[in-house]
């Protein structure tokens, strides 16, 4: 990937524009600003210019709209000038959709409210973030080994999986994390879970990197990308970071996306330690969305939305720092990160809700199964850590002791239940993939103008075609 091209600075611009031609085109100045796109020189210098204007008085007037709007906050570079960010209309509108799919005017169904039932959405989301965080961190392996690995508990074979585990087991921690403020010792504890068993260098877990420890942000092909500032600075420039999370600066109102967003970037371009920084960066946007009160968030994974396009999340970086430390690029581009990732969970919880409610309909067509048996069922899908017994069963549909019996032992027999013994009772358990199960009962074909389909499970299918 090739460095973008820096824009001339105002006085290079002014030089060659002159003040006649300048004191010409500002009155265009709102005729021909970009609308929606908060474009970099290296894109914009690419498209047509507007009639009558070449691209260095175009971007001379883009950049003097922009600079009327940028904010400055705390972080600032190797050379002590602060990092700003504007507001524009498109990074408005995406703050607003993000707003409202993260909070109450979504209305969540059961599934995802349920007590019984959320963990299966947090464990999935979890599984998603830690595969595919540590593949943008270069892990190699594919994502049926590792959310094997995870679901079994089996111990990482290589490094690859090391990551993965790692990033896995940082994310559950972030959860009693999130009503702690920022300090040295927490973002240290996250690196540390990152990172451990991974690196080079063992006892770089959990540190800053050290001034003999040369760290540059680089491709294979030779680049520098980035070099982040000297070790010295490293314990001052933390402090100031754990100040702006925890919101004691900057004396103005900045949206906590936006706030956790910053975050992110810093991190990434003090990189403080010696490896584990992408990672580590993702973990402390984390911390701060779910410290910020967007709860929801422990269901999102935007590492899966950053791996389809790891150019763009790269071009947002050097877009910053090659353009005067405009943080908008950077910022604009993790809220259409964050926005593909709330769409991403609505529809994955549209579609399970969906799969819910068309298993419960199957259910009410499979004839082996009786009404009792069905009910019972539908409601496991729901409440899947409920315990059944025979009497709860007796009382509940009203049917005597041995026909209760029946019925449960014979769900047990098909696999859908599982039994155990609390003292002398026998207790019932829904098998652990119980909708799998069902759901691949009820996307079987079935022949219209049968009767019945047999089915495994010794199930049968009442045709209503």
């Amino acid at each position: 990937m090739k460095i973008p091209q820096s824009p001339k600075s105002f006085l290079e611009l002014f030089n060659i524009i002159g003040v006649e031609r300048f004191q010409t085109i500002i009155s265009r100045s709102s005729e021909i600003g970009l609308k929606g796109d908060y474009l970099h020189w290296n894109d914009l210098r690419r498209r047509p210019a507007p009639e009558d204007i070449t691209h260095d008085e175009w971007w001379l007037l883009i950049k003097m709209a922009r600079e009327a709007k940028l904010r400055a906050i705390p972080l600032k570079d190797k050379i002590g000038q602060p990092f700003k960010y504007a507001l524009p209309d498109r990074l408005l509108e995406q703050l607003h959709t993000i707003d409202r799919g993260l909070g109450s005017a979504w209305n969540l169904p059961e599934a995802v409210t349920n007590p019984a039932t959320r963990n299966e959405y947090v464990v999935s989301s979890l599984i998603q973030e830690s595969i595919t965080s540590s593949q943008l961190e270069g892990a190699v392996t594919t994502r049926e080994v590792a959310k094997e690995m995870l679901r079994s508990g089996r111990p990482p074979l290589d490094t690859s999986e090391r990551m993965i585990l790692n990033n896995y087991r940082t994310m559950q921690r972030i959860m009693d994390l999130r009503d702690q403020p920022l300090s040295p010792e927490l973002l240290f504890e996250l690196h540390l879970r990152v990172t451990e068993n991974t690196l080079e260098k063992p006892d770089a877990a959990g540190r800053f990197r050290r001034a003999d420890e040369i760290i540059r942000v680089m491709d294979l092909e030779g680049p520098v990308y980035h070099e982040p500032p000297a070790a010295a600075e490293l314990p001052e420039r933390l402090a100031a970071m754990c100040a702006f999370a925890n919101g004691n600066t900057p004396d103005f109102f900045i949206h906590p996306v936006i706030r956790a967003i910053i975050l992110h970037f810093w991190l990434a371009y003090d990189h403080p330690f010696v490896d584990g920084n992408g990672r580590t960066a993702r973990a402390l946007f984390y911390w701060a969305m779910l410290h910020r009160g967007f709860r929801l968030f422990e269901f999102i994974s935007i590492s899966q939305i950053l791996l389809k396009a790891p150019s763009q999340y790269a071009l947002s970086f050097l877009h910053t720092e090659t353009d005067g430390n405009d943080l908008t690029y950077f910022i604009v581009h993790q809220a259409e990160v964050i926005q593909r990732a709330v769409g991403a969970l609505h529809d994955y919880v549209d579609q399970k809700t969906a799969s819910l409610k068309a298993v419960e309909k199957y259910l009410r067509g499979l004839s082996d199964l009786n009404h009792r048996q069905q009910s019972l069922l539908a409601h496991a899908l729901r409440h899947p850590d409920t315990r059944y017994t025979i009497e709860g069963h007796k009382s509940s549909n009203g049917v005597a002791y041995q026909t209760a019996r029946t019925d449960l032992l014979d769900l047990a027999e098909r696999g859908l239940l599982v039994t155990s013994k609390t003292g002398k009772a026998l207790v019932f358990r829904t098998v652990s993939d119980l909708q799998e199960k069902l759901s691949g009962l009820a996307t079987l074909p079935v022949q219209l103008g049968e009767d019945t389909a047999t089915l495994p499970l010794g199930l049968k299918v009442t045709s209503k075609g």
